[in-house]
């Protein structure tokens, strides 16, 4: 019983995000670069696909460890994540400074270890938080740091401390309310810039 709710919680986890990545293709044209957009929630989707292949050398116990597709699991979730911010920023350098921090993100897993990547993924969902409100300026959007980061966290420390398993459960639901925030703020932009 308790394999079968893991895996659904990891098979939603994919799932949400590709669906809404798929929904996102030529929805979202009162956004700036809104072809990006799909590529952040597919990326997203990917992420948690990766993190389901690396559960499989694990028997599906969380270990904290470095493999290939754990850097693909954090790489994929960097890409998501810039992508969403970039596409609401106009400003090149700004755009070229979000794709270099990610671009580390992604090679200082391997070059150095997981916890600097994890320092540059800080810096990508700050980046993002800052460049979503200024543009929406959606209260909604209180619900991605929320859910996406401090809940995530919580519940992430909280499985590497323990080891019990039950908190491994509540991290994919918690990341997708945070993939369904972005959505949601971007279809209620739609609504704002059409009045």
């Amino acid at each position: 019983m308790f394999f079968s709710i893991l895996l659904l919680a990891h098979i939603q986890a994919a799932l949400i995000p590709i669906i809404l990545g798929i929904k996102s293709i030529n929805k979202f044209t009162q956004i700036n670069k809104s072809k990006i957009i799909p590529f952040g929630f597919i990326s997203l989707g990917l992420a948690s696909i990766c993190e389901m292949i690396d559960h499989t050398q694990t028997s599906w116990i969380y270990v904290d460890h470095s493999s290939l597709f754990n850097w693909l699991f954090y790489s994929f979730l960097s890409l998501g994540l810039t992508f969403l911010s970039i596409s609401v920023i106009k400003n090149k350098f700004f755009q070229i400074t979000n794709i270099c921090i990610s671009f580390c993100s992604i090679i200082s897993y391997f070059l150095f270890d997981k916890q600097i990547a994890l320092f540059f993924q800080v810096i990508i969902s700050i980046f993002l938080i800052i460049n979503w409100q200024r543009i929406f300026q959606d209260w909604l959007f209180i619900l991605y740091p929320i859910f996406g980061i401090v809940f995530t966290t919580f519940f992430g420390t909280n499985l590497s401390i323990s080891g019990d398993q039950f908190w491994h459960i509540l991290i994919g639901p918690s990341g997708t309310i945070s993939v369904l925030t972005f959505y949601l703020v971007l279809k209620r932009s739609k609504k704002k810039y059409l009045r």
